[in-house]
């Protein structure tokens, strides 16, 4: 999955936007961000959480207009996502985690044929003169 830019989410952010990015950024939902948020400034860092949060708020852009359009191609499942609300199916979900599961299943077959093959053990003798 290619990684998407971080931007602030004011439509459905709650203050400026910046948990609701994040989320984006990481394909989260949104409440898990802000109770993490929450939880730190409630747990002691409070003032190093409102700095953030003001810094935050300062330097990341807001969203362009079609940017969510743009990453719910690349967003097809998230964390704790409820695949009814979505309009997916449950079968069309299993079969997109069964088509990542196999990209990745492929990506490791080609890391273990290069860590185990010839060239591996030459580049690494390169790497450590």
């Amino acid at each position: 999955m290619n990684r998407t830019e971080l931007y602030r989410d004011p439509i459905n952010g709650k203050i400026s936007g910046v948990c609701a990015g994040l989320a984006n950024y990481f394909a989260i939902e949104v409440w898990l961000v802000r109770i993490l948020f929450i939880s730190a400034f409630l747990l002691g860092g409070s003032f190093l959480v409102l700095l953030t949060y003001a810094a935050m708020t300062l330097m990341i852009e807001k969203q362009p207009a079609n940017y969510v359009e743009s990453i719910k191609v690349q967003q097809e499942h998230k964390l704790k996502n409820k695949p009814w609300q979505q309009g997916q199916t449950p079968e069309s979900l299993l079969n997109t985690i069964e088509k990542d599961l196999h990209q990745l299943e492929e990506q490791v077959r080609d890391l273990e044929a290069y860590v185990t093959s010839d060239r591996f053990q030459v580049d690494r003798e390169f790497k450590s003169l």
